[in-house]
Parts: structure tokens; sequence; C-alpha cells
């Protein structure tokens, strides 16, 4: 994994959707765009991905406009387009229609100096799922602290 650079992560998608399959993505974006993702400026809590006409688009992300951009500063919350191969779409829309899941975006990090996403094919959990990710959660973090106290 030597050469990524993680820029966001979503950590709230994991408690709350059982992530089934992941994708690796580009993504489409304007010049300040770029900068304002490598900056860090980016919030994807309720966003999700969706497939029109045969392609990915990206729904609910937000890029913070750029600081030093100008009138050719980008729309912040604009559809952002995800580029992914023609047999991974396929399969992402035959598991969404089938099953009822759902595409969630889990992380965006920099790949040889490309901005990535990695995307989620997620079922949401039940309330009884998200109590035993914590209870499971409690017990490996007392079995470490036991395991220390021992060494």
């Amino acid at each position: 994994m030597s050469g990524i650079k993680i820029l966001a992560e979503n950590r709230k998608a994991r408690f709350n959707y059982e992530i089934l399959d992941s994708y690796e993505a580009g993504i489409a974006l304007v010049g300040t765009e770029v900068k304002s993702v490598r900056a860090g400026k980016i919030s994807f809590a309720d966003s999700y991905a969706d497939i029109f006409n045969r392609e990915v688009f990206l729904i609910g992300l937000r890029i913070s406009p750029y600081d030093h951009g100008n009138i050719f500063n980008h729309e912040p919350d604009r559809k952002k387009k995800l580029l992914l191969h023609k047999e991974e779409i396929h399969k992402m829309k035959r598991s969404i229609d089938e099953k009822g899941l759902t595409l969630v975006p889990l992380k965006f990090y920099l790949k040889k100096g490309l901005v990535k996403v990695e995307i989620g094919v997620c079922k949401g959990k039940k309330l009884h799922d998200k109590r035993e990710s914590i209870k499971e959660k409690d017990q490996k973090r007392d079995t470490d602290r036991e395991m220390k106290g021992r060494g």
C-alpha cells in the first residue's frame, strides 16, 4: 500500500452498514475540486452512489470551494461521476437491483497522484446488529488490555 495517502475515511459507514464488496473508482473532478480534496475539505457523511444510464454518480458529496479559487471555482454540491469498468458497473447494478443494497463511499485517497474513492456495496444494519458491533468492539478492547497488562 505504498504510494497511497488517505485523505478522508467514512468510519460511520462501517458502523451503519455491513460491507459486502468494495471497488476502487476514479472520480471526475474539475481543477479547483482537486485542490480542495488534497487540502482535506471534503464531507461525505450522508453521501451515496447511484447508477444512471450505465454511469455511476456520487450524490451528497460536498467538496468545499477552494480558498484561493476565483471565478472558476466549482459548485460544492454537484454530482460527481465515478470512473469504473463496464463489468464493475453491471455487477453493482445487479446486486443493487436484486438484493436492495446501497453504494456508499468508504474512503478517499491519493494513489500515484490521482484522487480515488473506495465504494462499498453495503447492506444496512439493524439496531440489534449495531449493538452487537459495539459489544464485540468492547470485548476486543478488554482482551487487548488484559494481554497488554500480562506482557
